[in-house]
């Protein structure tokens, strides 16, 4: 067994494009886990490729109870509540995470049903506009940053060692699917992807509808500047309104940030001269420095991204532990836990 292993069973509540690939990675590990979908046609798909599936939530909430597993919640932001009622009915014992793209109304969530202590938040950067078992596929998670949450930890000065154990196979679990584990607060979490996961998804959406405003002509000459920039456009509006509406004090902060600069730029353009060389110089640097920052090799066709996040070994609940985990997340760095 490896440093990597979960030391219990996975049980993933949610088999789409995030969870039915996490449920991959880790049967390709040889390590046990299963899962529930609400759909029958999408666990029958999961069972036909030789996967332990089921469509009866509370058979296999039952199941981790008594395998005391790390229950993985994958499912929309909507159904949530709904999960974690049927985790305190049936598996009342059992440590969980998610991977909600927003954390602080599913720790509010939890909170509620007085589960904080069997919880420990996270949430993978990684996936496509595509959703559904059929999308889903080893490696997606590979070298994604994916952030996970301490605030139990800095909240109580002994969190204890359920806690413990249980953010540290959180942890191993993240590791195991090729990412890179990055410790948050889950207010700074929330602010942080406001800006580089929600707001695109807003900015992509007016420009798929300016674009299309242009008529057949327009659409027939975009080209892949105008297909990056719209790509997230093609997620299921309900998933885009989940995200956004739950992080919407966040979204709206970093919204009116972007509509200064695009006002900015618009009365530059108006002017006689017209110049954007301010919004242009501006977001070449800034580019610049997220090439850098995730370690792309430029010149390349396709760029091979090396990890470029500082790391910080720690063991959980050693002296200090909670203090690495505020320097890792001041740093922007990925942790690694023995």
């Amino acid at each position: 067994m490896s440093s990597k292993d979960v030391f219990r069973p996975t049980c993933i509540i949610g088999l789409g494009l995030i969870g039915g690939s996490l449920l991959r990675d880790v049967a390709a590990h040889g390590q046990p886990v299963y899962g529930f979908n609400r759909s029958t046609s999408g666990a029958r798909a999961a069972i036909k490729e030789g996967f332990d599936a089921s469509d009866d939530l509370v058979a296999t909430l039952q199941r981790a109870a008594t395998d005391d597993a790390l229950i993985v919640i994958a499912v929309p932001m909507h159904a949530v509540g709904e999960i974690l009622d049927a985790i305190k009915e049936h598996a009342p014992q059992c440590g969980f995470t998610d991977v909600v793209s927003v954390k602080a109304e599913v720790l509010r969530l939890v909170r509620d049903r007085g589960l904080e202590a069997q919880y420990v938040g996270s949430h993978p950067m990684a996936g496509t506009a595509d959703s559904g078992w059929k999308h889903s596929h080893t490696g997606l998670f590979k070298q994604a940053a994916w952030a996970i949450a301490f605030d139990y930890a800095v909240e109580n000065d002994n969190p204890g060692k359920f806690w413990v154990d249980l953010f540290t196979d959180v942890t191993k679990l993240i590791q195991l699917a090729g990412a890179e584990a990055i410790p948050v607060h889950v207010a700074n979490h929330d602010a942080a992807v406001a800006r580089v996961s929600h707001l695109p998804h807003v900015l992509a959406e007016a420009l798929a509808v300016v674009g299309d405003n242009g008529g057949i002509l327009a659409q027939s000459l975009a080209a892949s500047s105008f297909k990056d920039g719209t790509r997230v456009a093609g997620t299921s509006p309900a998933l885009v309104r989940q995200m956004c509406e739950t992080n919407s004090a966040a979204l709206v902060e970093a919204l009116d940030e972007a509509l200064i600069l695009l006002a900015d730029a618009r009365d530059a353009l108006a002017a006689d001269p017209a110049d954007l060389s301010y919004l242009a110089d501006a977001g070449y640097r800034s580019r610049t420095r997220l090439d850098a920052r995730s370690g792309a090799h430029k010149n390349s066709v396709s760029p091979v991204k090396i990890s470029s996040r500082p790391v910080l070994r720690l063991k959980p609940g050693a002296y200090g532990w909670v203090s690495t985990l505020k320097q890792a997340e001041s740093l922007g760095g990925r942790i690694e836990v023995y």
